[in-house]
């Protein structure tokens, strides 16, 4: 399932609301508020996410490496919270909760963007394939609930508990911050219109943030959400699920995702070649 999920268009559409997600715990945000560049540097910040989570999925043997370069650029984040609580970005929590929201994420993008909602058994699919992206990271199976049965409660837990509104959240669905231009060829082209882009850009953003958030987040984090909101998101919903289907791949999924499903139907073709008689 995720490799059918992981490259689309409508993952990245829900990827800032799961990252956002988790930076709601105190531990993580605290780790990206004094040590991530998301603030001078949000457009690299970005593709090196995408990318990175494009790797879990579809890099084979580079997925193990990247899991193993994650952890080395983990290891030397940690400090202490605005209120006085020491955090390690591997601490298992920390870094359990990290790999543990993309999989309501991915769930909840579903319901709103998909077809239809997973069925229960593709819901224990989607959950077994995440558990394989945790141990990619290095996780431990004893860190990570082993069963759905596990899972919403441990994931209810955190958010009734853990969670809050921290300092990058609040910057995170902003709608009157600074946003540096682009890097490259498209920072000459927008410079001009870049003043008069920026509002509807942060609008845009602080909707799909808090509009593709499973609701019981998006209420423990204290998010506001309107009823009119709602519409227009499942007015959304309705043009991307029907929309998306009819992309052509090359605009459909990402470059990464394109190689790797161009690679994987040569081998298919390979393999029904062998098998003629």
């Amino acid at each position: 399932m995720l490799w059918h999920l992981t490259g689309e268009v409508r993952a990245v559409l829900a990827l800032p609301a799961a990252l956002t997600l988790q930076v709601a715990h105190p531990a993580v945000g605290a780790g990206v508020d004094d040590h991530s560049v998301f603030r001078t540097d949000p457009w690299g910040r970005a593709q090196r996410s995408v990318a990175s989570t494009q790797l879990w999925v579809y890099g084979g043997e580079a997925a193990l490496e990247e899991g193993r370069r994650l952890r080395r650029l983990h290891r030397h984040i940690h400090g202490t919270d605005a209120l006085g609580r020491l955090y390690h970005a591997l601490d298992p929590a920390t870094y359990g909760w990290v790999h543990a929201t993309g999989f309501p994420a991915y769930r909840y993008a579903q319901r709103v963007m998909g077809t239809r909602p997973f069925t229960e058994a593709e819901e224990r699919q989607l959950y077994a394939e995440w558990l394989c992206v945790g141990r990619v990271l290095g996780i431990a199976d004893r860190d990570m609930p082993q069963t759905l049965e596990e899972f919403w409660p441990y994931y209810r837990g955190v958010l009734r508990e853990e969670l809050e509104a921290t300092a990058v959240v609040r910057e995170l669905v902003a709608t009157d911050v600074d946003v540096p231009l682009p890097p490259g060829r498209a920072a000459r082209l927008l410079r001009p219109a870049w003043p008069l882009l920026v509002p509807p850009l942060l609008r845009a953003r602080r909707f799909l943030t808090i509009g593709l958030m499973p609701p019981d987040a998006r209420e423990a984090i204290g998010l506001e959400w309107t009823a009119r909101q709602e519409r227009s998101l499942r007015r959304f919903g309705r043009v991307v699920r029907v929309a998306v289907p009819l992309l052509p791949e090359r605009l459909r999924y990402l470059p990464y995702a394109r190689r790797a499903r161009r690679a994987a139907r040569r081998v298919n073709d390979a393999r029904r070649e062998a098998r003629r008689p």
